[in-house]
């Protein structure tokens, strides 16, 4: 009788020992999550970031007015993270997270790249966007940075072997997505000069017919092919279709009053890693 009146007080206290295990257990889990999301940089508000100091002003400054002109121009993002050491964490594991972390390229188009250099460990990976893997595979980042970036580091040539990086990559991604493009215009003054022109021809036209000369109206009551032909090409001349004076973006990135932020690209792990 006594085991049958203990009983319920040892279930009692096993469930309460469980119980405790389990909010301990989901403690040290959400700590485990904080810890891994304090050790990833801080979203900056630059395309490069280097925590290290490895380059110079002047070096920083012209990679970072090289790939804003490239993000304004193309909407394709590449940026480097310059750190000290991604601790016991794989590099390109460590990369595809910041990359998604940061939100590196355009959401929907998800074409960002990262370049991630980890000093300390002597490591470097190249990370690219879902967007941007068939313009460049991982065959291309492979040789990217055996030819541009490890030659160049073991020689302590940090912003050559990036500078290289950054030109071949922007080589393989140019022209992959495009930027919309922005109404230069007066595109309306341009029809109507077309029409005023057309109208002038016609009159022309008309009036030598009179004489025996061109006809425009041929005798079904229809318009010669010819006249809508110059008549078509008059107006897409107007209309921009001139590539003399259509306008169009500049590459240099001089207007787009620095870089905008990233827009919230997604990483699927390609890319390719290697260390100097």
């Amino acid at each position: 009788m006594s085991s049958r009146t203990t009983s319920p007080s040892w279930m009692a206290i096993n469930r309460n020992d469980m119980f405790k295990k389990i909010i301990v257990s989901c403690c040290l889990i959400i700590c485990a999550f904080g810890a891994w999301a304090q050790q990833l940089p801080e979203k900056p508000s630059t395309l490069v970031t280097d925590y290290t100091n490895t380059l110079s002003d002047a070096d920083r400054q012209s990679l970072e007015r090289k790939l804003d002109a490239f993000d304004d121009s193309t909407s394709t993002q590449i940026a480097i993270l310059i750190m000290k050491s991604v601790g016991q964490y794989d590099i390109a594991d460590y990369g595809q997270k910041v990359g998604r972390a940061w939100g590196i390229g355009q959401k929907g188009k998800n074409n960002g790249i990262l370049v991630l250099v980890a000093m300390g460990d002597r490591k470097m990976t190249i990370q690219t966007g879902y967007g941007v893997e068939a313009a460049v595979p991982d065959a291309i980042t492979h040789e990217i940075i055996e030819n541009d970036m490890k030659p160049r580091f073991r020689n302590n040539d940090y912003y050559g072997g990036l500078n290289a990086a950054v030109d071949d990559l922007i080589k393989y991604t140019k022209g992959e997505y495009k930027a919309a493009k922005k109404q230069h215009g007066n595109n309306g003054g341009g029809s109507i000069a077309a029409l005023i022109i057309i109208v002038i021809v016609i009159l022309i036209v008309i009036f030598r017919g009179r004489g025996g000369g061109g006809q425009i109206i041929d005798s079904r009551g229809g318009a010669s092919p010819f006249w809508w032909f110059l008549a078509g090409s008059m107006l897409g001349r107007g209309s921009g279709g001139w590539g003399g004076f259509s306008g169009g973006d500049s590459g240099g990135g001089g207007d787009s009053g620095g870089f905008g932020g990233f827009g919230g690209g997604d990483f699927g792990g390609g890319g390719s890693s290697g260390s100097w």
